[in-house]
């Protein structure tokens, strides 16, 4: 195998693993969200971990986190608005990257 090959396969194997980081912290994500949301919902306990669960599943809708958005905004009407559902997600993602690096450590 020459020095090309070799690095090529390097190149496809890393690509590969952050792809995986990355689909997993964004779950990650939305399953914080998901609780936090149940949080102001009033859920708690297996309830509010179903709900998260739920939010988890509506990400498969379709691509990027537009449906989650959706599915939130339906449902924490009044408790919390698109803008403050957005900031959260973004925090909330760089907890889960957060989480995701020191366990794979």
């Amino acid at each position: 195998m020459t020095t090309f090959d070799e690095r090529e396969q390097a190149f496809e194997a890393k690509f590969a693993h952050d792809e995986e980081m990355q689909f997993n912290a964004q779950a990650r994500c939305n399953k914080l969200l998901g609780m936090w949301a149940a949080d102001l919902l009033g859920m708690t306990g297996s309830s509010a971990a179903s709900y998260a669960q739920a939010v988890v599943a509506a990400d498969v809708e379709e691509a990027g986190h537009e449906d989650v958005v959706r599915k939130l905004e339906g449902d924490l009407k009044g408790k919390a608005t698109e803008e403050q559902i957005r900031a959260k997600r973004a925090e909330l993602l760089i907890d889960a990257k957060a989480q995701i690096l020191s366990e794979s450590s």
